[in-house]
């Protein structure tokens, strides 16, 4: 598999990540400790803590996304597109990717770590954008 593939790999695997440790945790504790019943959790309301609340909006945003670099990687794959700048490119937009979820979750979201979510957003942008550029001009 190439670096771009592995890549989209652990992009979904991060995405699912994500959901079991943020969400998943969250939802199966308050059940457990008969906080909530199992029925209570809606996806059209604003419901527990603020920590619980920017896990659900750091899973939605990886869901969001993984189908664009997915796309992405089947282009590559489908085009027989190979470049070192790709790997890199790749590898880059997954780093962001766990940062960005990272500053998501674990940091209440004043002006100064909403700045630094949006700039590692921003880097996944450029990479993706980088990339459509590189397949546009090789094929």
């Amino acid at each position: 598999m190439t670096i771009p593939v592995w890549v989209l790999l652990a992009f979904a695997t991060w995405t699912l990540l994500t959901l079991i440790a943020t969400v998943g945790v969250y939802r199966w504790i308050q059940i457990l400790l008969g906080r909530m019943p199992i029925s209570s959790w809606r996806a059209d309301g604003a419901q527990g803590s603020d920590w619980y609340r920017r896990g659900m909006r750091a899973h939605a945003n990886c869901v969001e996304n993984l189908p664009v670099y997915g796309a992405l990687v089947l282009v590559m794959v489908a085009a027989g597109v190979r470049d070192d700048r790709l790997d890199l490119l790749a590898m880059a937009l997954m780093a962001a990717r766990v940062l960005h979820t990272l500053v998501h979750v674990a940091l209440p979201q004043k002006n100064a770590v909403a700045a630094v979510r949006f700039g590692f957003f921003f880097i996944q942008v450029l990479c993706m954008m980088s990339m459509v550029a590189i397949i546009v001009s090789v094929t």
